[in-house]
């Protein structure tokens, strides 16, 4: 699984998260769940105050590409998006990346051609 987000410990449970600067976490779950509300097939939501989260927590899912360093950002079929960081512009040229803003570089790779996938949390 591909991860690239927040997630939350509530009632000894992970879920994806979203931090609000109003002081709530926004909770989702892939499938209903006690006081959850449903926002639309197969993703469920429930706002709780940031006092009663036990863990809050940012996952992303790196890998090698090409003998470099990426965070995996998104998928599609048997090809992942990834963001180089390495922060080097020449190296980030020489792999034919697309420049997305300054110092932010992606492209779509074949999943066959990545290598030690794992998931980070910062």
């Amino acid at each position: 699984m591909i991860r690239d987000g927040y997630l939350a410990r509530w009632l000894g449970r992970d879920f994806e998260a979203a931090p609000g600067a109003d002081g709530e976490i926004r909770l989702y779950a892939p499938g209903p769940t006690d006081g959850f509300e449903e926002l639309r097939p197969g993703r469920f939501r429930r706002i709780v105050p940031a006092s009663e989260v036990e863990e809050l927590r940012y996952v992303r899912t790196t890998c090698n590409w090409r003998g470099e360093r990426f965070v995996i950002v998104g998928e599609h079929e048997t090809w992942l998006r990834v963001e180089y960081v390495g922060g080097r512009a020449p190296v980030a040229e020489k792999l034919g990346l697309d420049r997305i803003d300054q110092g932010i570089w992606q492209t779509w790779a074949p999943g066959s051609e990545i290598e030690d996938v794992r998931e980070e949390i910062i």
